[in-house]
């Protein structure tokens, strides 16, 4: 009696791959939208400190989307990016943030909120495609999503830094 295994030949992991591959395109599509809400809340701020880790981060962002780019390289793959719903939704907020809370002294401590749910979406979604780039050994890009996950958690640590440093105190 044959087993369903013997004739059956997909390449081991090959469901994990194709996650792999379409997690990639949502996150470069996710960075993509981002370079647009970065601009708009650098924009936005009021605070010279918070502007200029938003520009910082606008350049770090169109660093990982070229690094994304060598991803999809080193899987013999064309980089191409799809809408990322999430992302979309969390800029939304931040657009609705900025209308809100324009002029208020709570735009920053806003921003700086949006700005963070971003970022642990990206951590979340860099997670795990380290970790299955980790299981298929494909050791380039685990290393180089390595790297735009430490970016991202960096990131992280430095808007808490800017809201305790005084943005949350003068929003109250």
């Amino acid at each position: 009696m044959a087993t369903s295994n013997q004739n059956n030949s997909q390449m081991p992991n090959e469901h994990l791959h194709e996650l792999f591959v379409d997690e990639l395109k949502d996150i470069l599509g996710a960075e993509k939208q981002l370079v647009v809400g970065l601009k708009k809340m650098s924009k936005a701020t009021q605070s010279e400190e918070l502007r200029q880790a938003f520009n910082e981060h606008l350049t770090q962002t169109e660093g990982q989307i070229e690094r994304l780019k060598e991803v999809f390289q080193s899987l013999g793959k064309a980089a191409r990016g799809k809408k990322c719903k999430a992302m979309e939704g969390l800029l939304k907020e931040a657009d609705e943030i900025i209308e809100s809370f324009e002029g208020d002294r709570a735009l920053d401590a806003a921003l700086i909120s949006a700005a963070q749910k971003v970022e642990h979406y990206e951590i979340a979604s860099y997670g795990c495609l380290v970790t299955y780039a980790k299981l298929m050994e494909h050791t380039e890009a685990e290393q180089l999503l390595q790297q735009t996950l430490d970016e991202e958690k960096q990131t992280d640590v430095l808007l808490t830094e800017i809201a305790m440093s005084g943005v949350n105190e003068s929003a109250s």
